[in-house]
């Protein structure tokens, strides 16, 4: 992060320390409409936050200085900016709705094959969808089960709650992550053999948490075959009529039993968390359809297209990141809230924690030195009127700073008398009571006890953001991603750290498998630390080990 630019900012926030959001909004009656801007269609007000026109301009200063827009150009161009694994980062060109824009990696055009892999999996899912295709029992297909983690698990389960209107309603759609027994057993006890194809969602076939339970559902599911009255020959061919991959390991799927054929591959220029649009998202595709999934990625172009195009000033992801930093590293904000009043938007939350957490949660910058200032912040919500009666109590009166984004739409799916305008109204009234706050003397005017005014008295001056859209739709949806992928980019290039790798998830997954080995010996090794060689003993002994 350029000290320069950001000793601007510094600088700013000493001198208005003493201003409240509530001075701000005085000072400025048009405060309101300046600070507000509309993209892919949503409508973001940022007026109550701790800014003034001054200190917007020094934080668009940061970004240039970090030299932002040549950045963005190279994600856009397939440039290798994830550099510790040598690759590009183009999530982008999976939504790209330009028929004749080529984006090269190594040279070659990705279109083509990004096209090829929409087109495999509109028309896969047709059959599907219209009851073509056929189980081994003569069935068409009821259940979904996918069976992925990270990025192949929390994308599709998010969107497919998200889009729940525009579900197919005669069909059902699982998702399987935890390697977790009970998250499978739970999920075969609700489905049937005959009618439910599974989705294996592992790049490599070699994930062990996916693989462990893609066997086990293999296991089951000739078990269930068996039953049906199919000998075992029969009901092991029968695995490539409910068994699909995405992935690129040939090799791997065909010995799994799957048909090639039925393989739905991806790139490693696609991150995991990113991965929504590319073939992880076959199974929302079978959920809404072709056309409600180009919809989708027509979303997410208008407002990859706004963030390309836009100037910093009026730039929707390009403010979000700039708030962000503004509160981690000017105030000290160790977490951001995230809260959808949107009961389709219950997963969006636990999104973006990956996407988030998982991109700039690093201690490093790009030269490999350690970073002097705070990156990564913590990302958490929950939605609805359901955080209100939970946890919004310490944002209000709490000791830590919590900035929150409010999400919500104008227009519900299931109008139900008031209940829709009740629910905005509880998230208007939250942004206005966060930001303005009760004094002790509106208090006293109001007739509380004296005893009781300091109990009910908010200090205000807590910074919200609130992005509102018409309706949750498929497009609208699309944007809404986009603009959050976009805005952690914009915090990884100021910090001037690595967004699209994630060597921290690693060093846990290496060292299970040396416990896994310990906890099935005839004898364990006793190599670890007295902790873990404590803990291994005692499961041993439960298990009769």
């Amino acid at each position: 992060m350029d000290a320069q630019a950001w000793e601007k900012v510094d600088e700013l926030i000493d001198k208005n320390q003493t201003k409240t959001i509530k001075d701000l909004f005085a000072e400025d009656k048009d405060r309101a409409a300046k600070f507000s801007l509309e993209a892919a269609g949503w409508f973001l007000d940022y007026s109550k936050n701790r800014i003034d026109e001054a200190t917007m301009k020094a934080l668009i200063k940061l970004a240039e200085k970090a030299n932002l827009k040549e950045e963005i150009e190279k994600m856009f161009t397939g440039k290798k900016i994830n550099a510790t694994e040598g690759r590009a980062v183009l999530h982008t060109a999976l939504r790209c709705q330009d028929k004749n824009v080529k984006i090269k990696v190594d040279g070659k055009d990705v279109m083509p094959g990004v096209r090829k892999v929409l087109d495999q999996m509109a028309a896969f899912s047709d059959q599907v969808r219209q009851g073509k295709w056929k189980g081994f029992a003569g069935k068409r297909i009821k259940n979904v089960v996918n069976i992925g983690i990270g990025g192949s698990d929390l994308g599709p389960v998010m969107a497919n709650i998200a889009l729940t209107p525009y579900t197919k309603r005669n069909m059902k759609f699982f998702f399987v992550s935890n390697v977790d027994s009970t998250h499978m057993a739970e999920t075969l006890r609700a489905v049937k053999a005959s009618e439910t194809l599974f989705i294996i969602a592992s790049k490599t076939f070699t994930t062990q948490e996916t693989m462990s339970n893609a066997e086990a559902a293999k296991a089951w599911f000739i078990a269930e075959a068996q039953k049906a009255g199919l000998k075992k020959a029969a009901a092991e061919a029968a695995v490539a009529k409910h068994f699909v991959a995405v992935s690129t390991a040939a090799k791997e799927v065909a010995a799994f039993g799957i048909d090639t054929k039925n393989m739905f591959g991806f790139w490693d220029w696609v991150g995991g968390r990113y991965s929504l649009p590319s073939a992880i998202g076959l199974s929302l595709m079978l959920a809404i359809g072709r056309n409600n999934y180009k919809k989708l990625l027509k979303g997410y172009y208008k407002m990859d297209r706004h963030f390309r195009t836009a100037r910093f000033s009026r730039n929707m992801p390009v403010i979000l990141a700039l708030l962000g930093i503004l509160y981690v590293n000017g105030y000290g904000a160790e977490s951001y809230c995230v809260l959808p009043y949107d009961q389709y938007l219950s997963r969006f939350p636990a999104y973006l924690q990956q996407m988030d957490m998982e991109s700039n949660g690093k201690c490093v910058d790009k030269d490999g030195n350690p970073v002097t200032y705070s990156t990564g912040p913590i990302e958490w919500g929950e939605p609805g009127t359901n955080g209100q009666h939970s946890f919004y109590q310490l944002i209000h009166q709490g000791t830590h700073l919590i900035p929150c984004d409010f999400i919500g739409c104008s227009k519900t799916h299931n109008p139900i008398g008031d209940l829709h305008d009740k629910l905005m109204a509880n998230l208007f009234a939250q942004t206005e009571a966060l930001a303005f706050g009760k004094t002790a003397e509106e208090c006293a005017a109001e007739g509380v006890d004296k005893k009781l005014i300091p109990f009910k008295t908010f200090e205000g001056n807590k910074p919200t953001n609130t992005l509102l859209c018409d309706q949750l739709t498929p497009e609208t949806l699309g944007a809404l991603v986009a603009l959050y992928e976009h805005k952690v980019f914009v915090q990884g290039v100021i910090w001037n750290i690595y967004s699209y790798d994630q060597w921290g998830v690693q060093l846990g997954k290496v060292l299970a498998k040396g416990v896994l080995s310990d906890l099935t010996a005839k004898k364990p090794s006793g190599k670890h630390d007295a902790s873990t060689n404590q803990l291994i003993a005692r499961y041993r002994k439960a298990v009769g080990r």
